[in-house]
C-alpha cells in the first residue's frame, strides 16, 4: 500500500493540531470534568475518527478504508487497558483528581512518541538480528509473572521501577503547587511533583 508523503504530513499535522487544541481549550485550566462533559468529547473524537476513516475509504478504496477501520477498533479495544496504567500511575503520584486531565493527555503524547520510537528500534532489531525478537518475549514473560505473583502489590516496597528511580534520582516536592509541571522549593527547581 502506497501513501503519498502529503497525506502522511497532513495526518500527523492535523493529530498534532487536535493535541494542541485539547491543551490549549480543554484540559489547561484544571477542572473535574462531568460525566457529561466526558462523554461530549469522547463523541467528538470518535466522530473525527469516524469522519477520517470515511475520508480513507473513498480516497483510498474499501481495502483500505477496511484495514483503518479494523485497525481503529482494535486500537480502542486495546486503550482500555492504557487507561487502567495511567489510573494506577495518577494513583502511585496522588494526583489530584481536578488535575488528572492534564496529566493524561501528557501521558498520551508521552506515549506516542515513546510507542513510536520503540516500535521504529525494535523494528530495527528484529530485522537486524532476529534473536531479540525472543529476549522481547522472555521480557513480556517476566513481566506477567511479576504482576501475577501475590502479594506484590500489597507494600511500598512494589512501587514500580519507574517511581522508585524517580524518588532516587529526580529532584520532587512532597506537594502539588497548582498544576504547574515544575515548583521552586528551598531555592531548587523541584521536578516533577510528585506526592510521595
Amino acid at each position: 500500500m502506497e501513501v503519498p508523503s502529503i497525506v502522511w504530513i497532513l495526518t500527523i499535522a492535523g493529530i498534532v493540531g487536535l493535541l494542541a487544541f485539547d491543551f490549549f481549550f480543554h484540559v489547561r485550566k484544571a477542572h473535574t470534568p462531568s460525566l457529561k462533559e466526558a462523554a461530549v468529547w469522547s463523541a467528538i473524537y470518535v466522530g473525527i475518527a469516524v469522519l477520517f476513516g470515511l475520508g480513507v475509504l473513498i480516497l483510498g478504496g474499501t481495502t483500505m478504508g477496511a484495514e483503518y477501520f479494523a485497525g481503529y477498533i482494535t486500537e480502542k479495544a486495546l486503550s482500555v487497558d492504557n487507561l487502567f496504567v495511567f489510573l494506577i500511575i495518577m494513583a502511585s503520584f496522588r494526583v489530584p483528581r481536578a488535575d488528572q486531565q492534564k496529566v493524561l493527555l501528557f501521558g498520551i503524547v508521552f506515549s506516542l512518541i515513546a510507542r513510536t520510537g520503540f516500535i521504529l528500534l525494535g523494528a530495527a532489531l528484529i530485522n537486524s538480528f532476529a534473536w531479540v525478537f525472543y529476549i522481547f518475549g522472555l521480557i513480556l514473560l517476566i513481566t506477567a509473572g511479576n504482576l501475577l505473583k501475590p502479594g506484590s502489590h500489597d507494600d511500598d516496597e512494589s512501587e514500580g521501577l519507574v517511581v522508585r528511580l524517580a524518588k532516587k534520582y529526580l529532584p520532587a516536592s512532597a506537594h502539588y503547587d497548582g498544576d504547574k509541571l515544575f515548583t521552586m522549593e528551598n531555592g531548587k527547581r523541584s521536578s516533577p511533583r510528585c506526592c510521595w
